[in-house]
């Protein structure tokens, strides 16, 4: 991580205080959030389907952004797909190093990627911006989009909000949002990308509704407005 105040380096701004408040309450819960979700078996197959097939078509190495305890990282690199994984919670980092050795995890913001521009095909941030506030969740848009190569291909997990923008709303590890699909998808075009698919559910009595948007590095001097994508409508659990 860099540029945070950590080792002695320069304060932290306000967005960085609350990045190291958010992963110092994943610290805390680590250990139950591992039983309950760290192994891709304890995942949905229709979701374990849809992030492997778009690992598959990505042009070059992987990012799991926001990686957890690591799961999805070991998921995709034993399916040959060149792939490493950044957290900010040494809690997961310690056991995704532990389990899988010949991975590499880094600690690192989302918002301050440790790799060179245009040097990943893919990025995946699978519900790991769901407690960005509006202009932090920019600046981790706007940082996929240097680090991926022309054509690479983001895949965003999150909760779906209804109205015009953003709802908090009190998540079990620590307050999170929700957005509605259309309006990412604009904050998706705006940071440089092409919305090319979505697909949600609709909330049931123990979960929100929930879905995911792929989309892609658009070309240089792409500036018109993306034509609206279908949405596909599933069931299950993200």
């Amino acid at each position: 991580m860099r540029g945070h105040g950590m080792n002695g380096g320069p304060p932290m701004d306000a967005a960085a205080r609350h990045g190291r408040a958010v992963a110092e309450s994943y610290d805390s819960v680590a250990g139950l959030y591992i039983e309950l979700f760290g192994d891709e078996e304890l995942a949905e197959p229709e979701d374990r389907d849809a992030i492997i097939a778009w690992a598959t078509s990505c042009g070059g190495a992987v990012l799991d952004a926001g990686c957890g305890p690591g799961h999805w990282t070991e998921a995709l690199a034993k399916r040959g797909i060149e792939v490493s994984g950044v957290d900010l919670s040494g809690r997961f980092l310690e056991h995704a190093r532990r389990r899988y050795p010949g991975l590499l995890f880094q600690q690192a913001d989302l918002r301050t990627l440790p790799f060179a521009e245009r040097s990943l095909g893919g990025v995946l941030a699978w519900f790991s911006l769901i407690h960005f506030e509006e202009g932090e969740l920019r600046e981790a848009l706007r940082e996929f989009h240097r680090v991926l190569s022309p054509g690479g291909r983001l895949l965003l997990g999150f909760f779906r909000g209804e109205g015009d923008g953003p709802s908090r709303f009190a998540h079990k590890v620590t307050p999170a949002w929700a957005w509605p699909s259309s309006w990412l998808a604009g904050e998706l075009a705006s940071a440089g990308f092409l919305p090319v698919s979505s697909r949600g559910r609709e909330a049931t009595e123990s979960q929100r509704a929930q879905g995911f948007w792929v989309a892609v590095k658009a070309p240089a001097g792409w500036a018109e407005e993306p034509s609206t994508p279908g949405v596909v409508q599933s069931r299950g659990s993200v």
